[in-house]
């Protein structure tokens, strides 16, 4: 799926990834319909913090926002090899 906003992106993680995303929204401390607010790409009201972004990427171990940053940028974002 090709995506214009990173926000687009992360609603998708939170709402189709592989966890509930009531579970992503207790997990990270937030009321359900705060979080769905904060995800929503066309409210131009609510943002999403930063630590949030953590907070949803370490609960849920998606990389597709953080792939979709770095090649907005011009990187490519790659697993580490332990």
């Amino acid at each position: 799926m090709s995506y214009n906003t990173i926000t687009k992106v992360i609603q998708d993680v939170v709402l189709e990834g592989n966890k509930p995303a009531k579970e992503v929204a207790q997990s990270i401390g937030k009321p359900y319909s705060t979080l769905l607010r904060e995800i929503n790409p066309f409210d131009n009201n609510a943002k999403l913090g930063a630590t949030t972004l953590m907070e949803i990427l370490k609960i849920t171990k998606e990389t597709g926002p953080l792939e979709f940053m770095a090649e907005r940028i011009g990187y490519t974002l790659k697993p580490r090899m332990n």
